[in-house]
C-alpha cells in the first residue's frame, strides 16, 4: 500500500513538472515574439519602455497555464493523447487571441492589429507544433515509466459494460479480476490490486468495500447513482455537534440567468453574423446535392417541458421518418445524404439552432433537447428524466462532452444531473471549451443500431429500477 501511495505522488509530481514545462515553453517563445517588438518599437513613442515586456509574458503565462489546466491540457497520461494534445491547441489559440488585444491595449494603438495578428499567427503554429510534440513525448514517458493501473471490479447481479470501456483504455487501465460482491476471495483481490471499481451493488455491500478500501489505502472508482449525485453537490453544516449535509435543490439563481441570457443572445448573434459564410456554403451544398428544403424542423422538449421547434441543417434524405417513428441513425445509415455525412462529421447541422438560442427556447449550454416521443417514453420507465427539464436545452451540454451520440439514457441523465447540481458560469465556459475538442472525437458521434437502441433502453430501465429499489428498502 505504501508502494501505490508512493507511484500516486510520484505521478501527481511529474503532471506538474510538465504543466510547468509546457507554460514556459509556450511562454518562452511569446517572449521571442514580443522582445523582437518592443526591440523594434521602444524608441518610436509606441512604448515608454521595457516594464511592458515583462507584464505581458506574466500576462500570457496565466492566460494559458489556466486555459490548459481548466480543460484537462495538463493531465498527462490521464487523457488520451489526441484530447491532451487539442486541450493544449485550443489553449495556444485562445490565449494567443487574447494577446492580440492585450498587445494592443498595452501599446495604446491600434495601428498594431495586423502586425499582431500576423506574428502571433505564425507564433500559433510553431507553438503547437512544439507543444504536440513535447505532449506526445511526455505521455510516452510516463506511460513508459509508470503501468497501467490494476484494477478488481466488483459487480452486482447485473452486469454492465462499464469495466469493458475502462479496459479499452489499454494505457491507463488493466482490469485484473472481475468478481461478484458476494464471491469469497474479495479481500485477497483488493490487497493485490491498485484500485476497486464498485459497480452496481447494494448500498449494504458498497459501504463495507468503500470503508475497507478507506482504511487501506486504496482507490475506488464507482458508478453513481442518481442520488448520490444530488449528495455531491451538497454543503457542508455545522450548527450542531452531528455532521449535517444541506442539499438545497434551489434551480439556477436570478442573476445567473440574467448572465447566462444576455450570454446566449450575444454570442449567437455574434456566431450569426462571423458563420454567416458557412451557412451560405452549407445551404447551397444541401440545395443542389438532392433539391430538397435545406433545413430540418423537429418538436423537442425544453425547460419545464416546454415544447418548441428545434431546426438543423437537413442532413438525412427526404421523409427519412415518413412512418412518423423515431430510426436512431445508424453508424452507416443510407438515409445519410452525401453532404450530410460531412456536416454531421463536422457538427455543422447544429449551427441553425442558434436561432433558437436567440429566440430562447434553447441555451448555448444546457442537457441536449431530446424529442417528444423520447421524452415520454425515458419518462415512463425512468421518472426521474424530467430532472433535465430543470434548465433550457442546449445546443452543447455535459453529457454532449463527455458522453456519445449512443450513451444511454440513463448515463445521459446522470451527466446532466452532475451539470445542473454544479451549475456556474464558468462551468458553461468549461463545457464550450471541452465541446472544441470533442470535434477531434470521432467515437463522439458514433450511431447505433435500433436492436441496440432497445437494449440499452431496457438496461436503463432495470439499473433505474434497481436504484429506486434500493431507496425503498
Amino acid at each position: 500500500m505504501v508502494e501505490m501511495k508512493r507511484r500516486k505522488e510520484e505521478r501527481t509530481y511529474y503532471r506538474f513538472a510538465c504543466g510547468i514545462l509546457l507554460t514556459l515553453v509556450s511562454t518562452g517563445l511569446f517572449f521571442a515574439v514580443w522582445y523582437a517588438f518592443v526591440k523594434t518599437h521602444n524608441q518610436t513613442g509606441a512604448l515608454t519602455g521595457y516594464g511592458n515586456l515583462g507584464m505581458s509574458v506574466l500576462i500570457y503565462a496565466f492566460l494559458y497555464s489556466f486555459t490548459a489546466y481548466r480543460i484537462s491540457g495538463f493531465k498527462i497520461g490521464v487523457t488520451r493523447k489526441a484530447d491532451t494534445i487539442a486541450a493544449n491547441v485550443i489553449a495556444l489559440l485562445i490565449t494567443d487571441v487574447a494577446e492580440v488585444f492585450i498587445s494592443m491595449a498595452i501599446t495604446g494603438q491600434f495601428r498594431f492589429f495586423g502586425h499582431f495578428v500576423l506574428r502571433y499567427a505564425a507564433l500559433f503554429i510553431l507553438q503547437s507544433l512544439l507543444i504536440g510534440f513535447l505532449t506526445i513525448l511526455m505521455i510516452d514517458v510516463f506511460r513508459r515509466i509508470y503501468p497501467p493501473i490494476r484494477v478488481v471490479e466488483i459487480h452486482g447481479d447485473y452486469v454492465n459494460d462499464v469495466c469493458l470501456k475502462m479496459s479499452g483504455i489499454r494505457s491507463k487501465y488493466s482490469i485484473t479480476d472481475r468478481l461478484h460482491y458476494k464471491d469469497a476471495g474479495i479481500m485477497d483481490a483488493m490487497e493485490t490490486c491498485d484500485a476497486v471499481l464498485i459497480n452496481d451493488i447494494p448500498s449494504k455491500a458498497r459501504n463495507r468495500i468503500l470503508k475497507y478500501c478507506f482504511d487501506h489505502n486504496v482507490r475506488v472508482y464507482f458508478v453513481p447513482k442518481i442520488s448520490d449525485i444530488i449528495i455531491k453537490a451538497s454543503d457542508d453544516l455545522n450548527l450542531i455537534d452531528t455532521p449535517l449535509y444541506l442539499c438545497r435543490n434551489n434551480d439556477i439563481s436570478f442573476f445567473e440567468r440574467i448572465v447566462k441570457r444576455a450570454c446566449d443572445v450575444f454570442f449567437s448573434l455574434l456566431a450569426i453574423v462571423l458563420l454567416s459564410p458557412v451557412f451560405l456554403i452549407t445551404a447551397l451544398a444541401i440545395k443542389i446535392d438532392d433539391g430538397g428544403p435545406v433545413f430540418y424542423k423537429q418538436e423537442r422538449v425544453t425547460i419545464g417541458n416546454k415544447r418548441f421547434m428545434i431546426i438543423k441543417f437537413r442532413s438525412m434524405i427526404v421523409d427519412a421518418e415518413k412512418d412518423g417513428k423515431s430510426h436512431p441513425a445508424g453508424e452507416h445509415d443510407d438515409r445519410i445524404t452525401r453532404v450530410g455525412r460531412v456536416i454531421r462529421a463536422i457538427r455543422v447541422d447544429e449551427l441553425p439552432q442558434l436561432f433558437n438560442i436567440l429566440k430562447g427556447d434553447m441555451s448555448i449550454v444546457g442537457p441536449r433537447p431530446e424529442r417528444v416521443e423520447h421524452v415520454e417514453k425515458y419518462t415512463a420507465d425512468i421518472p426521474e428524466f424530467t430532472f433535465r427539464s430543470k434548465v433550457k436545452g442546449g445546443l452543447t451540454g455535459y453529457a454532449q462532452v463527455y458522453g456519445k451520440y449512443n450513451t444511454t439514457a440513463l448515463d445521459k441523465l446522470k451527466l446532466d444531473l452532475f451539470y445542473i447540481m454544479n451549475y456556474s458560469i464558468l462551468v458553461d465556459v468549461q463545457i464550450i471549451l471541452e465541446t472544441l475538442k470533442i470535434l477531434f472525437q470521432k467515437e463522439s458521434t458514433e450511431g447505433f443500431s435500433e436492436e441496440r437502441a432497445r437494449e440499452m433502453h431496457d438496461a436503463d430501465v432495470t439499473k433505474a429500477a434497481d436504484e429506486r429499489e434500493t431507496v425503498h428498502k
